[in-house]
């Protein structure tokens, strides 16, 4: 009965855990936990999920970190760009 009770509000505290961080820390922290479930379970085939999860783990965050950095640098430059347009543009 415990565990009934405690699942949900772990996964509340994990769903609003993350509302004030940035894009890039949103993203290393969703390709963490998605290269951990995926080392888990690749790891319990060869007996050992535990490490199995450490490196995906460790691979999924660097993978979401590039991707969250990616994102930011093209947020940029469009919004520069957009900027630049408006200040050239003859109304």
């Amino acid at each position: 009965m415990r565990k009934i009770l405690i699942l949900p509000v772990l996964g509340l505290l994990a769903l609003t855990g993350c509302e004030g961080m940035s894009e890039t820390g949103r993203t290393t922290a969703t390709g963490a936990g998605l290269g951990a479930a995926t080392g888990a379970i690749v790891g319990s085939f060869s007996g050992n999920a535990g490490w199995g999860a450490l490196a995906g783990a460790g691979v999924g965050a660097a993978g979401g970190y590039l991707v969250g950095r990616s994102r930011d640098a093209q947020r940029a430059a469009y919004t520069q760009g957009y900027y630049q347009g408006q200040a050239g543009s003859t109304r």
